[in-house]
């Protein structure tokens, strides 16, 4: 019975060995192959992510970009650290870095006693290769399989990469808190600099005591906290010889001052170089676009490509944009539920950089940008593009040259002067002075709609086959014109004939310093010297005595036109207003403005006329600086 008792139970403990035996294989197996697996299928995890910067004309940041599904990362090689910094790292995280192959034994053990010394289990002992592996493939939950599949990946790192490279893309991938990704965007996130060999000791010890806790560890979270931190890290360092007693004391005393741009109130994101500088939420949005365009690369892609795209933007014109459309003042139409919207551009006409622009009312990131939108009529301002123009161009009309304005009708098409009021003939300087429609409609018949939609092409204005009728003298688009195109436009008028594709981006260089794209200037003299010039001396009198005068500044020449469409919509009243424009420049820049309702409609109209748009001109371009 003995033997029997006996035999029956070695046959269990064959079974359990044997069983012990398959998942012993299986799980080496699975240990050897998770890894590799992982790591092949998913090679975007260990591509370098960096912000991609954009500067202005001054060379000044105007934002580090946010990387796709991270935040804010700057991506440094290994040699561009000083070994201080390393060897910190390598201190707090993980001693032994360089003598294991991706399992810090001995780390796991010193862990567990700590743990149950202090009964509280927050020592994980994981060696720096398996927060890699966590933080490139994993999530952040603590169990077994975790664990298991994070070692699986670590092991097969070990195997791939080189130790220096490892501790490269650990340093650029650790989470730093604040949205900052690697330890040279937290460096400039938290102490404002961009050189880590510039990095002193104690901001050293306080970037290598965030990890820990990202979230309280950082000196902004809590600086307390992070002071405390920071001694920690620092007496790690002078028990392994690091650095000397005196450094240790020195550097644990600091008291924290946080850089520019955190005393600027921009705690959340790295969006200004600057305390006072200017928002840009309009332009960087444009510059994102541009740059993919001229690149092929996804939006998604340049925001995280660690560029560098220097603009021709200036803080000082894009400020005068923003603090003056703050100001309800210049928007007297506003209702309770609702504000009246407004874009502008400025370019400079020489060529063709936008200086500044505002697609919208306290516009954020993603907003609609209504100065690059072709979705309004431009009314009256279209009139030196369509009519005016083409027509001295055509060398048959000069400013004297006399024009009918009575009542003709063309076909169906009888346009109409506002007021009804009809002076027999004007001069067609007078007929732009006063935005007088009929001359400008009969200026357009003599001309030709081929002939003037061939000057508009000229200008960069396509037109479409639904905009062959004379209505669009007037400025009666079939799809709408932006503000962009109106002030690409008038700065050929603005630069004597010669026209400049309008652009953002004067350069581009990738992470290294290689040059990606550069603007080429391509100046092209599309019409007459004399027809800019004669159109110009026009404009200017449409500012000093006609419908612009509200647009005038002092000691600066202005020339420009202003526009305006009605409303009509039933239950409107008389003199209700859709849009309304104004288009100017002065010897240096050239701008359009754009105000109305996203949506217009019997209790959302505009009672303003052009003249609003006009002093909206004037107050920004006053305020604008060179």
């Amino acid at each position: 019975m003995l033997r029997l008792k006996i035999k029956r139970a070695m046959y269990r403990l064959y079974d359990v060995a044997v069983i012990a035996s398959v998942l012993l294989v299986i799980m080496y197996i699975y240990l050897f192959s998770y890894g590799k697996s992982v790591i092949r299928n998913q090679p975007e995890a260990v591509q370098r992510v960096a912000s991609t910067l954009i500067v202005d004309v001054a060379g000044r940041e105007i934002v580090r970009t946010v990387t796709p599904n991270r935040g804010y990362s700057e991506y440094a090689g290994l040699h561009e650290m000083p070994d201080m910094l390393k060897k910190a790292f390598l201190a707090v995280e993980d001693r032994r870095f360089y003598r294991h192959a991706g399992l810090d034994l001995i780390g796991v053990g010193r862990a567990g006693v700590q743990n149950m010394i202090h009964m509280d289990w927050s020592q994980g002992g994981s060696s720096i290769t398996q927060q890699l592996a966590r933080n490139l493939y994993l999530n952040g939950s603590k169990t077994i399989t975790r664990k298991f599949n994070e070692l699986s990946i670590a092991m097969e790192m070990e195997k791939k990469y080189s130790k220096d490279e490892i501790l490269e893309m650990y340093l650029n991938h650790i989470y730093m808190g604040r949205q900052q990704y690697g330890v040279k965007a937290a460096a400039w996130r938290y102490f404002g600099v961009e050189d880590l060999n510039q990095l002193k000791l104690w901001q050293i010890a306080t970037l290598a005591g965030i990890p820990k806790g990202p979230s309280i560890y950082n000196p902004v979270d809590d600086e307390a906290l992070s002071t405390e931190r920071r001694s920690v890290v620092l007496s790690l360092m002078h028990e392994q010889g690091m650095i000397t007693s005196k450094q240790m004391q020195e550097a644990a005393a600091v008291e924290y001052r946080p850089p520019l741009a955190e005393k600027g109130n921009l705690s959340s994101a790295q969006t200004s170089a600057r305390p006072d500088g200017p928002d840009y939420a309009s332009a960087v949005d444009a510059v994102i676009q541009e740059a993919s365009l001229l690149t092929g690369k996804s939006e998604a892609e340049i925001r995280s490509a660690g560029w560098t795209i220097q603009t021709g933007l200036n803080a000082g014109a894009q400020r005068a944009i923003e603090e003056t459309f703050a100001e309800s003042v210049w928007f007297p139409d506003d209702r309770e539920d609702q504000q009246v919207q407004g874009s502008m551009v400025i370019l400079d006409q020489h060529n063709g950089e936008v200086k500044a622009v505002m697609g919208g009312r306290n516009p954020v990131k993603g907003d609609m940008n209504r100065a690059l939108m072709d979705a309004r009529q431009p009314g009256s301002v279209f009139k030196p593009i369509i009519a005016y123009g083409p027509a001295l161009e055509s060398g048959r009309f000069q400013p004297e040259s006399m024009l009918p304005d009575q009542p003709k009708r063309y076909g169906s098409y009888q346009p109409g002067n506002v007021g009804g009021r009809y002076r027999g003939s004007v001069t067609l300087s007078q007929a732009l002075q006063q935005s007088i429609n009929a001359p400008a409609v009969w200026l357009l018949h003599e001309t030709g709609l081929k002939q003037a939609k061939a000057f508009a092409q000229q200008l960069g204005i396509e037109l479409s086959d639904e905009d062959m009728n004379l209505s669009t003298a007037l400025g009666g688009l079939h799809q709408g014109v932006s503000p962009m195109k109106l002030a690409q436009a008038y700065a050929v008028f603005a630069n004597e004939g010669r026209y400049n594709q309008a652009h953002f981006i004067r350069e581009i260089t990738d992470a290294q310093g290689s040059l990606i794209y550069r603007h080429r200037a391509e100046q092209k003299q599309v019409i007459t010297k004399r027809t800019a010039q004669e159109m110009t001396q026009m404009l200017q009198l449409v500012v000093s005595q006609g419908t612009g005068k509200r647009a005038q500044l002092p000691q600066n020449k202005v020339a420009g036109k202003t526009g305006t469409t009605q409303a009509a919509i039933p239950n409107a009243p008389k003199g209700a207003n859709r849009d309304i424009w104004f288009a100017g420049y002065t010897r240096e820049w050239t701008s359009v403005v754009w105000m109305g309702f996203d949506h217009t409609d019997a209790e959302h109209y505009l009672k303003t006329g052009s003249g609003t748009a006009a002093e909206l001109f004037a107050a920004v371009m006053k305020r604008a600086k060179r």
